[in-house]
């Protein structure tokens, strides 16, 4: 019992000291299945090297959603904090269905995506 009681302190102590998620580590576990920085052929997403500041839909050589290419949407920090917490309530008719609800992953994503420049 004793036994169980520590290990039970023990492992809430360490996840309340786990760092940050880094950006690129959320790119990779939630991101890269769909899309790349670089062009990259086969991906379902566009490449998102230089998303910041783009108008969304707008990328050549990606079929986007006719909502994306309506939304007239110009891709900063909040709205991609706001598109990436639920894509599909943001811009009912995208094709991206899965986001990051996780406040602090968007946070560290979107601080990631800013960094990557065509």
């Amino acid at each position: 019992m004793k036994f169980a009681i520590i290990l039970a302190a023990s492992l809430a102590a360490a996840g309340s000291a786990s760092a940050a998620p880094s950006g690129e580590a959320v790119f990779k576990q939630r991101c890269a299945v769909c899309h790349s920085i670089a062009p990259a052929p086969g991906k379902m997403g566009p490449p998102l090297a230089g998303v910041i500041g783009r108008k969304a839909g707008t990328l050549p050589g990606y079929a986007y959603s006719s909502a994306m290419k309506g939304s007239k949407l110009v891709w900063d920090a909040a709205t991609l904090d706001t598109y990436l917490k639920a894509p599909a309530k943001s811009v009912p008719g995208t094709k991206m269905l899965v986001g990051a609800p996780d406040a602090e992953q968007r946070a560290a994503l979107v601080q990631y995506l800013g960094t990557m420049k065509n």
